[in-house]
């Protein structure tokens, strides 16, 4: 078995060995898995909270064991449940999130056979009709990287880095990682990074090779990883440093502005955009879209761009 896959494979792993085998030691059942015995004792208390009765016997010759007798019964869906899943997988598929194509499409032939064929015809139907506005990641995951540094978080393990700037630069970083998520196109883990002695956040197709340490961590209990990377990543030094004074309240400024190239904050005055651009004709596109009047601040160039963008319109119209 690879070392790659995701803690939720390994428990269904788990059972199908349990299931396919009388007993099995944990040192066999640790060995089959690779990982290691606090891990499978930890996967074999997940089987016991889905309800999979496992015996454990001790001694020289003890072992694992699901009770004899025992069945699992045959996996059955719901219309609701079909659509899900079948939704879920097509959303994968398009958007490019993972490195996986095959195992997805083979994912989806495996649920059209055993769907009913009328809630089979109808999920068939409603996917081909659908089209989804999505934009696909511009690097999809590397699933050995993505599984084994989502193991590392679910076991709170720090872990090694060996990791590629965008500049080029190589660099090795420990870190906490509290969680992976995509964002704007790429995928990222963020975490504590012990170089820095701060919160980082790294790409996952920057990431040369991975290392699962020794040392535990706690994670922190108010610490939103989405809202971290929105800011990290609209905030990253680039040529250009925005201002922008917004004339309407913060609901409808989340509305028209993404979060990719936005910071937003409520202050006395109202809401002030914060922004780093290496482009500002796209920015200031960008903003003669928004629906509200605005302000800017700084850089005096991008009222320039402004100008010039809105004398190209009137020049159309002549």
């Amino acid at each position: 078995m690879s070392k790659a896959y995701h803690p939720t494979i390994r428990v269904l792993t788990l059972l199908e060995l349990l299931q396919n085998h009388r007993q099995l030691s944990g040192a066999e059942l640790a060995q089959m898995l690779e990982i290691d015995r606090r891990s499978l004792r930890r996967y074999i208390l997940t089987l016991e909270e889905m309800g999979i009765p496992i015996m454990t016997m001790r001694g020289r010759y003890g072992g694992y064991a699901i009770m004899p007798g025992f069945k699992l019964p045959p996996m059955m869906f719901n219309e609701e449940e079909g659509f899900a899943i079948s939704l879920a997988l097509s959303v994968a598929r398009k958007m490019k999130l993972l490195d996986v194509p095959v195992a997805i499409e083979s994912a989806q032939a495996k649920l059209q056979r055993i769907l009913p064929e009328q809630l089979r015809q109808r999920l068939v139907a409603t996917n081909a009709s659908i089209e989804l506005n999505l934009r696909p990641a511009m690097v999809p995951a590397n699933k050995e990287i993505l599984a084994r540094l989502s193991d590392a978080i679910a076991q709170k393990r720090r872990v090694r880095l060996y990791y590629q700037g965008g500049d080029g630069s190589k660099s090795e970083r420990m870190v906490n990682g509290y969680g992976v998520a995509y964002h704007a196109t790429f995928w990222y883990v963020v975490g504590y990074c012990h170089l820095r002695r701060d919160m980082r956040s790294f790409r996952l197709d920057r990431i040369l090779k991975l290392e699962v340490l020794a040392q535990y961590f706690d994670l922190p209990g108010d610490f939103n990883i989405l809202d971290h990377l929105r800011s990290a990543v609209a905030s990253i030094p680039r040529t250009y440093s925005v201002e922008v004074m917004l004339n309407t309240e913060m609901q409808t400024a989340r509305r028209y502005l993404s979060d990719a190239i936005a910071v937003l904050e409520q202050t006395p005055e109202g809401v002030v955009l914060y922004n780093q651009s290496d482009d500002l004709a796209w920015f200031a596109r960008q903003l003669a879209s928004l629906p509200f009047d605005f302000v800017i601040r700084k850089p005096a160039q991008l009222q320039l761009e402004l100008r010039e963008l809105a004398q190209g319109l009137l020049d159309r119209l002549n």
